[in-house]
C-alpha cells in the first residue's frame, strides 16, 4: 500500500516476544514480564497517534520489528499501514525508511520510538511544525540518544545516509554524533524538549511516574507547587489564590508546626497539606516526595506567582538545554533602595546563574530527585541546590516578576537586612558550617521559632 501524503509519521516498535525484547530488563523483569512492559509502552505511544491517524495531511506507518504484519494487526489494529524494518542495524533501517517516504512523495517524515513514556500527540505536532523551518528536527533522549528523528525531503541525497552511518548506536553519544554531522553538512535544524527513554532496570521509576500520571487524568506536564510553612496566616491566602487552581497544577503546603491559622487557611482553598519538622529544605522534600507533577516550583509563603506561571516554567523547561530556573525578582515596597536590591539580585540570578528561593526556583521531578534534593541543612539550601544544578545544565532567570514580601527589610531596615545577607554567604563561602550560620543568623534578627 503506497500512501501520498506529504508528512509522514513512522513509529518504529518490535513485536514483544518474551526473550527477544527489552533484554536488559530480563534479569529483573524476567523474559515476559520484559516483553509485557514493551507491549505496555508501545500501546503507549501508539495511543499518541489517533488524532494523526483521522488526519487528512499526515500519513501513519508502523514498521516494525519480530512477528509478522498479522500479528501486529491483530495487536494494534488495522488503522495503520504495517511495513517490516530492513537492514542490520537501526541506522539503515531509518535510512530506508526515510528514502522510501520521500520517494513516495511525502514533504517531510517523522520517525519515532516507543520506549519514550513521555511522548505525546503535542511533542509529534512539534516537530512537524520545526520541520516547516527546518531541514531536521531531533528529540534529544536524556541517555545521549534521540527518540525522535525528523527529515524534509529538500535534503542533499548524500546527507541522509551521512546521518546514519558511522554511528556508535545504543551510545550516549548518538545524539551529539548527529549534530555533529547535522552541523557539518550545513543542516539547519531544531531541537525539541528532552525526554526519557526506559532500557535499564534504573529507568523503570520514569515508566512507574508516567503510569501514575495517566491513571490520575494529569496532563504531560504538571506543575507541583511546594511551599513550607510556619505561621504563615498573613501571607498564605494571597499565596495560594495567586497559584489558582487548574488540571495541570496541584499546590503542596508542608508546614512545620505552624500555631496560626495557616493549616486550615491552606486547606480551604484546596491545598493539599501535609507536615514535616524544618529545617526548609526536610520541608521541601517531603513535599517533593509527595508530589505527582513532572515539574516541581519551590516558593516561599510569602511570594506571588506571575500571571500564567505555568506556561512560562513549562516553557522554559522545554527549551533542551535548561535544567532549571526562576522567575526575576520584584519587593513588594515602593523604596527606592529596594529597587537596587532586585538589580543586583536579577543580576545574579542571570550572570552567575544563582536564583534564591524567594524567587521561585523550579525544575523537573527526575532532575529533583536524581541529583538528591535539597541538602537536609538549616540555611542556604537554595544557594546549594543552585549551584549544583549550575553543574547540570543552563539555570535561566525568566523574564517575568515574582514578588516577594518586603518584610524581611521592613523588620530590620534595608541596609542591615543586605549587611545580614552579605555576611551570611560569606560565611557559608569560609567554610562555616551552616548550622553556626543559621546560629548567628537568627541572633541577629531576632528571630525565635523553629523557621
Amino acid at each position: 500500500m503506497t500512501v501520498s501524503l506529504k508528512e509522514r509519521l513512522i513509529v518504529f516498535a518490535r513485536y514483544p516476544e518474551p526473550g527477544t525484547t527489552k533484554t536488559r530488563l530480563i534479569p529483573l523483569l524476567g523474559a515476559n514480564g520484559a516483553a509485557d512492559l514493551q507491549r505496555k509502552m508501545t500501546e503507549n505511544a501508539v495511543s499518541q497517534m489517533e488524532s494523526f491517524s483521522a488526519s487528512p495531511q499526515i500519513a501513519v506507518e508502523i514498521h516494525y520489528e519480530g512477528g509478522d504484519e498479522d500479528l501486529m494487526k491483530n495487536w494494534l489494529g488495522h488503522d495503520f499501514v504495517y511495513r517490516p524494518q530492513a537492514g542490520e542495524d537501526i541506522g539503515v533501517r531509518m535510512h530506508r525508511s526515510f528514502e522510501e517516504a520521500f520517494k513516495q512523495g511525502s514533504d517531510s517524515a517523522v520517525i519515532i520510538g516507543t520506549d519514550i513514556p513521555g511522548i505525546s500527540s503535542a511533542v509529534i505536532q512539534n516537530a512537524f511544525d520545526a520541520l516547516k523551518q527546518n531541514s531536521m528536527v531531533l528529540g534529544p533522549a536524556k541517555d545521549g540518544g534521540y527518540y525522535l528523528i525528523g527529515l524534509k525531503r529538500d535534503i542533499s541525497s548524500h546527507v541522509i545516509p551521512d546521518l546514519f552511518s558511522g554511528i556508535k548506536w545504543g551510545t550516549g553519544t548518538v545524539l551529539n554524533e548527529t549534530i555533529r554531522i547535522a552541523r557539518d553538512s550545513g543542516l539547519c535544524f531544531s531541537l525539541l524538549k528532552v525526554l526519557e527513554d526506559v532500557d535499564r532496570p534504573e529507568d523503570l521509576p520514569i515508566w512507574e511516574r508516567a503510569l501514575n500520571l495517566k491513571k490520575h487524568g494529569f496532563s504531560e506536564d504538571r506543575i507541583s507547587v511546594i511551599i513550607p510553612t510556619f505561621n504563615e496566616a498573613d501571607n498564605i491566602e494571597k499565596t495560594l489564590e495567586k497559584i489558582g487552581t487548574a488540571k495541570n497544577r496541584e499546590t503542596i503546603v508542608v508546614d512545620g508546626g505552624s500555631r496560626d491559622d495557616t493549616v486550615s487557611l491552606a486547606k480551604s482553598l484546596g491545598a493539599t497539606v501535609i507536615t514535616a519538622s524544618p529545617p526548609k529544605a526536610r520541608q521541601m522534600n517531603l513535599g517533593a516526595a509527595s508530589a505527582t507533577g513532572n515539574i516541581l516550583l519551590f516558593l516561599h509563603a510569602d511570594t506571588l506567582v506571575p500571571e500564567r506561571f505555568d506556561e512560562h516554567v513549562i516553557n522554559a523547561l522545554s527549551q533542551s538545554n535548561v535544567v532549571a530556573g526562576a522567575f526575576e525578582l520584584r519587593i513588594d515596597s515602593p523604596a527606592s533602595a529596594l529597587r537596587l536590591i532586585e538589580r543586583l539580585a536579577n543580576w545574579r540570578s542571570r550572570r552567575l546563574r544563582l536564583p534564591y528561593g524567594d524567587q521561585g526556583l523550579f525544575m523537573t521531578s527526575e532532575l529533583f530527585h536524581r541529583m538528591g534534593g535539597f541538602c537536609d541543612i538549616p540555611i542556604m539550601e537554595d544557594f546549594e541546590l543552585a549551584r549544583r544544578l549550575r553543574k547540570k545544565g543552563e539555570v535561566v532567570s525568566l523574564a517575568v516578576s515574582a514578588v516577594t514580601s518586603a518584610r524581611r527589610w521592613k523588620r530590620l531596615g534595608i541596609l542591615r537586612t543586605t549587611l545580614i545577607n552579605q555576611l551570611v554567604i560569606t560565611a557559608y563561602f569560609a567554610g562555616i558550617s551552616p548550622e553556626a550560620i543559621k546560629r548567628w543568623y537568627r541572633r541577629s534578627r531576632g528571630v525565635s521559632g523553629k523557621n
